[in-house]
């Protein structure tokens, strides 16, 4: 949904029936700038039930380039961050959290009394003969085809 559609989706609304387009896309533009004014300051912005905008402030650090393994220095920087809440989420997700894959485990068995392991006898082994299967044939190739010869080009004078 772009804002022109969300304006018109808003226009449609009876508690906003007295309002009109141009007075919807006002109270839109006047809100977008007050959050970015907001957050540009460094405040965040909590709309309950909805998101929070806040920026961040990252440090300097030291990284490597991938390619060369060189070390580098990462600069400070800004960024922003919108989080959306939870109720937002509930309701976007259908009133619950993706679920979890979780393992379920067997309940731990009893202990069994075992017996001691027989004596395993080693037996002796004869080793059979292995049929080899016969060598392949040798295919017969072509002989290369010779050369052929060509005539000397003829030798041209030239008149005067």
């Amino acid at each position: 949904m772009n804002r022109k559609q969300l304006i018109d989706t808003l226009a449609d609304r009876k508690e906003l029936a007295e309002m009109t387009k141009t007075d919807i896309d006002l109270v839109m533009t006047s809100f977008v700038d007050q959050v970015t004014e907001t957050v540009s300051k460094g405040e965040p912005v909590i709309i309950s039930g909805f998101a929070k905008f806040i920026r961040r402030q990252t440090k300097a650090r030291m990284g490597r380039n991938p390619a060369t393994g060189e070390a580098i220095r990462i600069k400070a920087s800004r960024k922003v961050r919108i989080t959306p809440l939870k109720a937002f989420k509930d309701s976007v997700l259908g009133n619950r959290a993706p679920a979890k894959k979780t393992v379920k485990r067997r309940p731990a068995k009893k202990a069994v009394k075992r017996r001691p392991a027989k004596k395993t006898v080693k037996r002796k082994t004869t080793k059979k003969a292995v049929k080899r299967r016969p060598a392949k044939k040798a295919v017969k190739r072509r002989p290369a085809k010779k050369a052929v010869k060509r005539r000397p080009a003829k030798k041209t004078t030239r008149r005067r």
